[in-house]
């Protein structure tokens, strides 16, 4: 695990928004779509339409809708993020 992925499973415990994790990590944009693609792929983060409802594999496009989206650690990601 990469120091920016932990920085971002470290945020991650509650649901954030595109927005709130940039400030709170204080990546960019390119940066950080990177880093969520990476921890998306590797099943640690759940990605949400909104606070509530978490999107399909098929419906994600972090290239187009990052900055819509929520972000949540899955529980295979807290259990990477606490190893």
């Amino acid at each position: 695990m990469t120091d920016e992925q932990f920085d971002v499973l470290d945020e991650l415990y509650f649901v954030m928004s595109h927005d709130e994790l940039r400030e709170a990590t204080g990546l960019n944009d390119e940066k950080l779509i990177a880093v969520l693609a990476e921890l998306y792929e590797a099943g640690w983060i759940k990605i949400m339409h909104t606070v509530d409802e978490e999107l399909a594999p098929d419906q994600v496009d972090l290239k187009t809708n990052a900055a819509t989206y929520y972000y949540l650690a899955s529980k295979k990601g807290l259990l990477a993020h606490n190893s």
